[in-house]
């Protein structure tokens, strides 16, 4: 038997439920050839229904291994496909019906050694979800990185909708354990001189956190990594990167100015609130989801500025903590 043209490796920790939204979404492939590899990182909840109801209509391999990290997780799912390309998804997306068959006609009129693609909110998702991929996929509040229209910087991969050739594994390698594991891949793909580049048609629908709590301590680690990112590749660091930091510095400023100077320092943060509130507005078609778009990208600001900040000043200015190589091989179990 040929082997299948793409091989869809996913991690999975403790998501059943959204196992089997992900599961059902390649189930309603109009392309149908490639492979899922499945890879159990230590869950305490596996997603066994979720594979029983597709398995039986998918090529599926599926495996249990202890914990140790998403990144090690996907690397064991390397090794043992079969595909040309390797796609990676997170546990949490819905692929579009006809995703395979975009990618493959992209692929085909210009071929990639390594692709991304952008996310959105399905019209299933809690308005919450859809208020926080607002949050994530906005100009105004992440300058268009993540597969926007306009962006102001470099389109980088990231693994909730990634993929790239065995021949790119087979000269980089697998993933490390790291926050952000992504981008560093990323980053070691194009200095080792491959062709990257985005793939606007292949979009997923990428549920995120699904609560403010979780999606702040998540924007705070992406805020830290940065500066880990930038240790490890010194010219990897952009304005867009820092201006989350500036704005929250720039933020405070003006709060203590209103309060003890004038109220009209306040006036340049309600005209940004307003700003993405009729962004929000005008893309979702919600007043409810545009009203919590407000919170949403407060948090998104505020969390990753922080976080960026908070590495900066002990890493950077301290000099701080471990070497980020050392940090890495600690991730590693070296």
């Amino acid at each position: 038997m040929a082997n299948p043209k793409y091989s869809v490796i996913v991690p999975v920790y403790n998501r059943n439920d959204e196992v089997a939204d992900l599961l059902a979404s390649l189930d309603r492939q109009t392309e149908r050839d490639f492979e899922v590899i499945l890879v159990e990182d230590g869950s305490t909840e596996p997603c066994t229904d979720a594979v029983e109801r597709f398995g039986g209509n998918l090529n599926l391999q599926y495996y249990h291994k202890s914990n140790e990290g998403r990144s090690i997780a996907r690397n064991y799912g390397i090794e043992r496909s079969h595909g040309d390309m390797l796609i990676f998804f997170d546990s949490d997306c819905v692929i579009p019906d006809n995703y395979f068959n975009k990618l493959s006609k992209n692929l085909e009129s210009n071929p990639l050694d390594c692709f991304g693609g952008p996310d959105a909110a399905h019209e299933s998702f809690s308005s919450v979800q859809k208020a926080i991929n607002f949050a994530m996929t906005s100009f105004l509040t992440t300058g268009g990185i993540r597969g926007g229209k306009v962006s102001m910087e470099k389109f980088t991969p990231r693994s909730f909708n990634m993929g790239y050739t065995r021949e790119v594994y087979n000269r980089i390698g697998g993933f490390r354990e790291m926050f952000s594991e992504d981008i560093d891949m990323s980053m070691r793909i194009r200095n080792a001189g491959f062709q990257i580049g985005l793939i606007r048609e292949a979009a997923v629908f990428h549920k995120r956190r699904v609560n403010f709590k979780k999606f702040l301590r998540q924007v705070y680690v992406f805020g830290m990594s940065r500066i880990t990112l930038k240790l490890l590749y010194p010219d990897s660091l952009k304005l867009v990167h820092a201006l989350p930091a500036v704005a929250v510095i720039a933020g405070l400023a003006c709060v203590l100015l209103g309060i003890f100077l004038s109220p009209w320092w306040l006036l340049p943060i309600g005209l940004y609130l307003a700003a993405i509130f009729i962004s929000a507005l005008t893309g979702t078609r919600s007043v409810k989801i545009a009203a919590l778009a407000l919170p949403a990208s407060i948090i998104q600001i505020c969390g990753y500025g922080y976080g960026f900040l908070k590495a900066w000043f002990t890493k950077i200015v301290l000099r701080r903590g471990r070497n980020v190589q050392e940090e890495i091989e600690m991730r590693r179990g070296k």
